[in-house]
């Protein structure tokens, strides 16, 4: 037998080095497999936009407005769930915006606000829909100042509008009552000024985050409670390996019991995604968007099932529509 000179024994040692670091790096992928899955469906009937506002009934989602570079919009139309069909609806009454706020009420739709480029005005103006007769209903004005880039909720009982621009950034909130049909500002959130930010409801509670104030992502995370009408802060989202939970222009949604904020801006379009639990008030990266990363997309979800659509990347304005199903592994053959 040949004896093996020095040489020869490191060139082993090295060699049998980089198969251990191979060998775990590779079990280190198969315990940290991400999941989620992007099923492709059907793309919007009109005009690629971005900018539109949605909300969901049941398992019909429902969005309109936008923007697609040129035109502002103030057509109206629903996504159904189970059919994977566009219908068009009724037009939205007023003028053509885009960044416009959305919330439910008692199974009624209810959209407001925005911007309209063609005349370089934040508007104020709302109105409800009743989808059993597809029609509109002007009710009474924000009664904040006129803006754009806000979020909004909907309880059994009223609607909540706040944060968003009016010429500078904005962190008051609003309450609709339906029954007098009247708004009355409510007090006590104390997180940073914003635009563009989202929110997503778990049972009574509406989690509050992200957006943009004077071109700062903002890390403040808060809860509402619907019950008690009060604000509770929470831990920061850019603690530990959470920096990139930042972002503005995103959408947001519930899953089984389960936060979800997708795609937006973070010094450019992003399609990453990520998911909330708010019994260890832990965020936990998920499958990226699977399609063109974006910005300014819509959402339309039911608690169980939930997708994203529209948007822009860049000067692209986007038409397409995915659903996401957090549970299942990625598989690039089914879209």
């Amino acid at each position: 037998m040949r004896k093996m000179n020095n040489k020869s024994t490191l060139k082993l040692l090295c060699f049998s080095a980089i198969l251990l670091v191979f060998y775990n790096c590779n079990n280190d992928d198969d315990d940290d497999d991400i999941l989620g899955n992007w099923v492709k469906k059907s793309s919007f009937n009109e005009e690629a936009r971005s900018g539109s506002s949605a909300f969901t009934i049941g398992n019909i989602g429902y969005m309109g407005t936008g923007y697609d570079g040129d035109d502002y919009y103030k057509d109206f139309w629903s996504y159904n769930m189970d059919t994977n069909s566009w219908q068009q609806l009724s037009d939205l009454p007023g003028v053509a915006r885009s960044s416009a706020v959305t919330f439910v009420i008692n199974n009624e739709g209810y959209m407001g606000t925005g911007y309209n480029g063609d005349t370089n005005d934040e508007l104020s103006d709302f109105y409800k829909y009743n989808a059993s007769t597809n029609s509109w209903t002007q009710i009474a004005d924000f009664g904040g100042s006129a803006r754009y880039g806000t979020v909004g909720f909907g309880s059994d009982a009223a609607g909540y509008v706040g944060t968003g621009y009016d010429g500078s950034d904005k962190k008051d909130f609003w309450k609709y009552d339906p029954t007098s049909d009247s708004w009355s500002e409510i007090y006590g959130f104390g997180g940073d000024k914003r635009k563009d930010g989202v929110t997503f409801t778990i049972g009574s509670d509406v989690y509050l985050g992200t957006g943009i104030s004077n071109g700062v992502y903002e890390e403040d995370f808060w809860v509402f409670n619907l019950d008690t009408e009060t604000w509770t802060e929470l831990e920061d989202i850019d603690t530990d390996d959470d920096d990139y939970v930042k972002r503005s222009n995103a959408v947001a949604f519930t899953i089984n019991g389960k936060g979800y904020i997708v795609c937006g801006d973070y010094g450019g379009s992003t399609n990453t995604v990520y998911e909330y639990t708010p019994l260890s008030e832990e965020w936990v990266e998920r499958t990226e968007f699977e399609l063109y990363a974006r910005r300014d997309a819509i959402a339309f979800g039911n608690g169980e099932r939930a997708f994203v659509a529209l948007g822009r990347n860049g000067t692209l304005y986007l038409d397409d529509n995915m659903e996401f199903f957090p549970t299942q592994a990625q598989d690039d053959d089914d879209n």
